[in-house]
């Protein structure tokens, strides 16, 4: 299991209380596609991220627009821009103050990609029979 950790230099790290845990998801063949997604982008855009993921740990589902949204059936998404570059990774909950990060995706379109979508449930789905949260 991987676990996401920060280091925040503007804030005094005794004031800071993470009231969610940002995991990746990881397949069975051990890979973790959310993990390698923000990985491949420039540094610029996994500053974005990483600080946006921060931001997910403090508030949780009550982080909205325009960093989260939600997309359907218990899928959220995280949003960055970048200059031109606009990219998406994408979520969802679980007991006990989990988050799990299932896959990311640069947008090139208006509307996030039914086939991302349906990726992470997919990814869920697996990810609750594995945990046996079913």
């Amino acid at each position: 299991m991987c676990f996401i950790t920060y280091n925040i230099s503007e804030v005094k790290s005794k004031e800071l209380v993470k009231l969610f845990e940002v995991e990746y998801y990881e397949k069975s063949d051990g890979t973790y596609p959310a993990e390698e997604f923000i990985l491949s982008q420039d540094i610029k855009m996994q500053t974005k991220l990483f600080r946006l993921l921060e931001l997910l740990e403090l508030k949780g589902n009550e982080l909205r627009e325009p960093y989260s949204k939600s997309l359907s059936d218990g899928i959220f998404e995280i949003r960055a821009i970048q200059g031109n570059n606009i990219t998406r990774v994408l979520y969802f909950f679980v007991v006990d103050k989990k988050i799990i990060l299932t896959n990311g995706f640069v947008k090139k379109t208006q509307k996030t990609p039914e086939n991302e979508i349906v990726l992470a449930k997919k990814y869920r789905k697996d990810y609750e029979l594995r945990k046996g949260n079913l």
